[in-house]
């Protein structure tokens, strides 16, 4: 009986220091001395909000600067054919469309557009059967709209290149791609057109008369 009137008492002490640890005061919640206290209570931002982070933007929506949502479905191919370039392509975006498909697309179509890449090789490459050529037969004949529309959805063994390249990127290689086709014309030079060969030179205002 006695022992147990002791651990009654010890319980007692221990549950008293134990709430007296816990309530010290207005500001029992306050850990101490915080180091770097500015850094410790950062800033609350609304953006940061779980809920609102996690939340998906409003279909449709278009981020400042972006190219409008390409709306057709991946059935739509004759409307595609008829689906005009929204960019104004100069010399810069060719090269650049250059640029990006000789990374994503010259391993099975080949830097010549000819549908030999290293991954077919002429038939000694990895790849069985020889990729689409780009500037003979019926693939040549492909306006922008349905290079376009292959690339953000694919077609036969070609997977869609959505994921990788934005609109922007994609109109930039189908422009590229009609350059190198039969009839394709080049866009103008972004520079100045230089003077005339054997043009006068403009009189010196400053040579002795």
């Amino acid at each position: 009986m006695k022992r147990t009137s002791n651990i009654l008492v010890a319980a007692a002490l221990a549950g008293g220091a134990l709430l007296a640890a816990c309530n010290t005061g207005e500001h029992h919640r306050k850990p101490g001395r915080i180091y770097m206290p500015d850094m410790y209570e950062s800033r609350a931002y609304e953006f940061y909000n779980e809920r609102l982070a996690s939340m998906k933007p409003v279909d449709g929506t278009v981020k400042r600067g972006e190219l409008l949502p390409y709306h057709l479905k991946a059935e739509d191919t004759a409307q595609a054919n008829l689906t005009k370039n929204p960019l104004t392509i100069s010399a810069a975006d060719v090269k650049e469309g250059q640029r990006l498909f000789n990374i994503y697309c010259a391993i099975c179509h080949g830097t010549a557009l000819d549908g030999n890449g290293p991954l077919y090789k002429g038939g000694d490459g990895p790849y069985p059967a020889a990729p689409a050529n780009l500037v003979s037969g019926p693939k040549s004949a492909y306006t922008e709209g349905r290079l376009f529309h292959v690339m953000t959805y694919g077609y036969n063994a070609m997977g869609s290149y959505a994921s990788q390249l934005d609109r922007e990127q994609r109109w930039k290689i189908a422009a590229y791609i009609k350059t190198m086709q039969p009839g394709g014309s080049k866009p103008a030079a972004d520079t100045a057109a230089a003077p005339a060969a054997g043009a006068a030179a403009p009189a010196d205002s400053t040579a002795a008369k």
